[in-house]
């Protein structure tokens, strides 16, 4: 079956690229194109028609990769081509016509692309994670994925295990007067190893997931101490209802934002008192929890007010920073904020709105731990290296001597494990999962 969708943007646009892998592509190419001498790797100009009818749809550039040396492994043919809806309209319906031709699933060039061994499951998902980046920091961790770094380190580990479990297999095959038992101890101590690196992989705190998904930053505080105004400075759009009515926030409204290339899901949430009613009391309620949850606090205080709620006070730590809003009314700064280094803002006058960027940044960046750059990515990931972890801890608890067979299913289990990352055993029920995310044409 030949497979064929639009690559690139939809039109109206300058260039528009169509791509067509399958068996077939370079035949339904030379049809399109009338060329019986077309080249592959090499820039081929040519006119497009429909062989039904024999009219032109349009003219532009050919590329041929010939099978396997090509992302999916197929012959592919990409058509570079006027990017007009009528044109890219006409080009598809022309590739329909073909025999064994249809349009492509989501993702469906990439699985070909896994399934023909270009690619790791782990790099498939990054080519996912790097068509979808937002930020400078999600484009990083996706093309240091796809280079590999993570699924080496993976197979490392993968392969260490597999060498133990041939130890100990040999002990069970071969028996006691064979097998010196330092053999056993050494696999014991090597086991181990693997299981304190996974260990360490996983006491991430989950930021590789925080850069795919986004941190979230809640900004918490006072009645209106201006924390919506923020909110909607930061987006640079009317997010947030502003009012000088007190209590005009009851429920959380988020917004996504690039903050110096780190993606941060915002939060505006409740002021915090004493409730005066349900309602308020829920909103409350909301806010402080939105608070415990979130990787770092932007705590909003009054700076024309001494009064400052217990609850308020309470919040305030290293996952925080405080600032002091309403410094165009009064620049005084209370010397007991001088410890924990907080901010003066004016949201109405735009002042030191950078200096509270540049201190999320640097409270975001120290949520960085130095793991060998292997970062977690994805809950899948994480559930297969727990998984990993688990069968090491039941094989540990084993006593080898008397329950070496089972011993050695342990290990054979956590071997599996960690293949299943990289796709390395059978992973059939889990790749739909993997590519309904990915846009048609990739």
């Amino acid at each position: 079956m030949n497979i064929y969708a639009l690559s690139s943007g939809r039109g109206p646009s300058g260039i528009a690229i169509i791509r067509l892998s399958g068996d077939k592509a370079i035949e339904i190419a030379k049809i399109i194109t009338k060329k019986t001498n077309l080249k592959s790797r090499q820039i081929n100009f040519c006119k497009f028609f429909n062989p039904k009818n024999d009219k032109m749809i349009d003219e532009g550039i050919l590329l041929l990769f010939p099978a396997p040396n090509s992302f999916t492994g197929q012959n592919i043919a990409e058509f570079h081509i006027h990017g007009s809806n009528a044109v890219i309209k006409e080009f598809l319906n022309v590739l329909s016509l073909q025999k064994n031709s249809r349009l492509a699933d989501p993702g469906e060039f990439t699985k070909l692309a896994f399934q023909n061994n270009k690619v790791d499951l782990v790099e498939a998902e990054s080519i996912g994670d790097l068509i979808n980046a937002e930020t400078e920091m999600q484009r990083q961790q996706a093309l240091k994925m796809i280079q590999g770094n993570a699924s080496q380190h993976y197979n490392n580990l993968r392969e260490k295990l597999i060498k133990s479990l041939a130890h100990v297999e040999a002990k069970i095959d071969f028996g006691e007067e064979d097998i010196s038992q330092n053999v056993i101890q050494n696999a014991k101590k090597e086991i181990l190893e693997v299981y304190q690196e996974i260990k360490e992989i996983l006491e991430d705190q989950k930021v590789g997931e925080k850069i795919r998904e986004g941190f979230k930053v809640s900004i918490v505080g006072q009645v209106n101490a201006g924390k919506s105004s923020l909110l909607n400075l930061l987006s640079k759009r009317e997010a947030a209802i502003v009012s000088e009515e007190e209590g005009t926030t009851r429920d959380v409204i988020e917004t996504y934002l690039d903050i110096g290339g780190y993606p941060v899901i915002l939060s505006d949430t409740a002021g915090i008192r004493e409730a005066k009613n349900e309602v308020e009391r829920k909103g409350i309620s909301l806010a402080i929890s939105k608070s415990i949850n979130s990787d770092l606090n932007i705590v909003m205080i009054d700076n024309t007010t001494d009064k400052v709620e217990k609850k308020i006070l309470d919040i305030i730590n290293s996952n925080s920073i405080v600032v002091l809003n309403k410094s165009d009314i009064t620049n005084n700064k209370s010397t007991k904020y001088n410890e924990i280094g907080a901010i003066l803002i004016s949201v109405k006058q735009n002042k030191n709105i950078d200096n509270l960027i540049k201190a999320i940044k640097e409270k975001l960046n120290k949520k960085f731990i130095n793991n060998g750059n292997i970062l977690v990515t994805r809950q899948r990931h994480r559930d297969k290296l727990k998984a990993c972890l688990n069968e090491i801890e039941k094989f540990q608890r084993k006593n080898t001597s008397k329950e070496i067979e089972l011993a050695a299913e342990d290990l054979r289990m956590a071997t599996r494990h960690l293949a299943s990352i990289i796709g390395r055993v059978d992973v059939e029920e889990i790749l739909g999962s993997i590519f309904k995310d990915f846009c048609i044409g990739k």
